[in-house]
């Protein structure tokens, strides 16, 4: 960050290191942020991706400025905070910095904010009663690309996407769907079980540019704007695969 860039005081900003996932913290309680940075930072600097936190921020305003001032590869984001709620600032931040991996960290499972942060461009939604092992993990996952989801959210998605049933609006992406092939729905397959396009190319044993040639053919059959649309479009219809 260049040096007459100045971040408001409530916030804290690390100069960019390398080779490192570099995570934003957003939450409006200083101990939780505090608590997020201790254990993140606490990571074996030998393992492959080290983790280092390099920006806090306490609402959502200041999440948007310091996602576009710092490019982050992850922010862990609260959902409900002063100023802007984390659904709106995640649709913000992919505008200001769409290479950033938003990962909703939040107290609230209930399905009315779980759709609206997916559909805002969120690559994951995990609970506060996670691991903090498990939220290590999930941060490295999240950088690959991969999907992020707690397994209890995983289950309400499901679950009311089930109690919906196909709805007249539904039926041109079912029609879509039938356009795909086999190696496009085995790719599709793979996406929801949050493999990245190298792991793909591994398992179905193609090359990688092939492997992005079926992704960028799926979403254009699908209509949707990215890999973790296509995650939850997977889900939504039974597509999941346990090959992972």
């Amino acid at each position: 960050m260049s040096s007459d860039v100045h971040p408001p005081d409530s916030l804290t900003v690390s100069p960019k290191p390398t080779d490192k996932i570099r995570v934003l913290i957003v939450d409006d309680h200083a101990v939780v942020r505090q608590g997020l940075r201790t254990f993140l930072e606490l990571q074996d600097e030998a393992t492959s991706l080290p983790i280092a936190v390099v920006g806090e921020a306490s609402n959502g305003l200041q999440a948007v400025e310091q996602a576009r001032l710092l490019q982050p590869d992850v922010i862990l984001l609260d959902l409900v905070m002063p100023e802007m709620d984390g659904i709106e600032a995640t649709s913000n931040i992919k505008e200001s910095s769409p290479q950033s991996r938003v990962i909703i960290l939040t107290s609230f499972g209930e399905e009315d904010k779980v759709i609206p942060a997916i559909q805002a461009g969120a690559q994951g939604y995990l609970l506060k009663d996670i691991a903090p092992n498990d939220l290590v993990q999930a941060v490295r996952e999240a950088y690959r690309g991969q999907v992020q989801l707690h397994p209890d959210i995983a289950r309400k998605l499901m679950s009311a996407i089930a109690a919906q049933g196909a709805s007249p609006a539904s039926r041109p992406r079912e029609i879509a769907m039938a356009d795909l092939t086999e190696r496009e729905l085995d790719v599709l397959r793979l996406i929801a079980a949050g493999l990245s396009n190298h792991e793909i190319a591994e398992k179905l044993v193609i090359s990688e540019k092939t492997v992005k040639t079926h992704v960028s053919s799926i979403l254009s059959k699908l209509h949707l704007d990215d890999r973790t649309q296509a995650a939850i479009y997977a889900l939504k219809h039974g597509l999941f695969s346990d090959e992972a």
